[in-house]
C-alpha cells in the first residue's frame, strides 16, 4: 500500500451530474469541454482539508458513466483526452491525489464488440466476450440472443473476464489511464462481482505502471476483507454496517449492527 494514503482525504466528484451534462450521450454529437471548470472547485477542496479527488466515470458512455462505451476516450459531454490529463496535471499541481472509477465487470450496449455481437450474430468474433450469451432465447430487450445482465439491467452487458482478449483489452486500459493521465490509483466499480485472478492479474498492471498507485473496491455484499488480500486490492467499501442500522433505527434491534462491530473491531 502507497505510504500517502494514510494522510489522504478524499473528495468525491461526479462529473457527469456537477457540470450538467446531458443524460444521454449522443455519440454523433460534438465535444463540449466541460471538465477544465473543475479546476475551480478546488479552492473549495482544499478549504475542507481534503488532499484527494476521486473523479467518478469520465469515459465514454450511454448515459451515467458506469455504462462504457470507450474505456480510453473522455466523454464527449466532459471533454476530451488532452482535458482530462490537463485538470490531473493541475490537481497535483496543487498538492491533489487523482482516482479514477473503474468499471471493468460490465459495458453499455454500445460498446463496439457488443455492438458488432448484435449486427453479427454467431458469426460474431466478439460473442464470447460476454457472459452467457444464447441464441437459443431471446433476451427481454427483443435481442436474437439472451445474455447475463449485471443485476438484471439488460443495459448493463457483463464482460467475460476470463477471456484472453478481454483481459488484455482491459490491461492495456489500465496502462493508459497511468501513462496518459498520469492517475494515483483506481477505484473498482462492482469488485465483488469481479473474478479474485482477474484482479490479481489486474492489480499487477496497475502497479508496475505506477508502483504508488492506490487501489480500492466497492464491495456490497459479502465480507469485504476478500478483496484485500495480498496481491489484490488496497482497501474496499464496507457497507457490512447498513443493513445493521436500518434494522436498529427502523426495528429497534441492535443486535445486527452489535454483531457487525464485534466481527470487524
Amino acid at each position: 500500500m502507497p505510504g500517502w494514503i494514510d494522510g489522504a482525504i478524499f473528495y468525491h466528484i461526479y462529473p457527469l451530474g456537477l457540470l450538467g451534462a446531458p443524460a444521454r450521450n449522443d455519440v454523433d454529437g460534438g465535444i463540449e469541454h466541460r471538465l477544465p471548470t473543475l479546476r475551480e472547485w478546488m479552492p473549495h477542496i482544499a478549504a475542507l482539508g481534503c488532499n484527494a479527488v476521486y473523479l467518478g466515470p469520465v469515459f465514454e458512455s450511454t448515459s451515467h458513466g458506469y455504462d462504457t462505451i470507450d474505456y480510453t476516450r473522455v466523454d464527449r459531454r466532459l471533454g476530451d483526452n488532452a482535458d482530462l490529463a490537463n485538470l490531473v496535471a493541475a490537481f497535483h499541481d496543487h498538492g491533489f491525489r487523482v482516482i479514477l472509477d473503474g468499471v471493468f465487470n460490465h459495458v453499455s450496449r454500445d460498446f463496439p464488440a457488443f455492438r458488432d455481437l448484435l449486427e453479427r450474430g454467431e458469426d460474431s468474433p466478439f460473442r464470447d466476450w460476454f457472459v452467457h450469451v444464447d441464441f437459443g432465447q431471446r433476451s427481454p430487450l427483443g435481442d436474437p440472443f439472451s445474455y447475463y445482465a449485471y443485476e438484471g439491467n439488460f443495459d448493463l452487458v457483463k464482460l467475460n473476464l476470463h477471456h484472453p482478449d478481454v483481459r488484455e483489452h482491459l490491461f492495456d486500459v489500465a496502462r493508459v489511464w497511468f501513462d496518459e493521465f498520469g492517475i494515483d490509483g483506481i477505484r473498482f466499480d462492482a469488485v465483488d462481482a469481479i473474478d479474485h485472478g482477474f484482479l490479481r492479474d489486474f492489480a499487477a498492471v496497475c502497479r508496475a505502471a505506477n508502483g504508488e498507485c492506490w487501489l480500492m473496491g466497492e464491495v456490497v455484499n459479502g465480507d469485504y476483507r476478500q478483496w484485500t488480500e495480498p496481491g489484490e486490492l488496497d482497501s474496499c467499501t464496507n457497507y457490512e454496517a447498513f443493513k445493521g442500522l436500518y434494522s436498529s433505527f427502523n426495528d429497534r434491534n441492535m443486535f445486527e449492527i452489535a454483531w457487525s462491530l464485534n466481527r470487524e473491531f
